[in-house]
């Protein structure tokens, strides 16, 4: 039950997202703009989730 709750793997992946780019890494324009876009909903995933707990704390 303990393996289903490690949240390591997904902090790791948020750290990754933003991280500096390796330049000895293939770089393609899709595999840009993948990630890319993968930020973006990460941090509107972050703005939404504060604000549900804002406006769960307010009432």
């Amino acid at each position: 039950m303990k393996k289903y709750f490690q949240l390591g793997d997904v902090f790791y992946y948020f750290v990754r997202v933003f991280k500096k780019k390796d330049p000895n890494s293939p770089d393609s324009f899709n595999l840009r703009m993948m990630h890319g876009i993968n930020r973006i909903s990460i941090v509107m995933f972050l703005i939404c989730v504060i604000v549900m707990i804002i406006r769960a704390l307010t009432r």
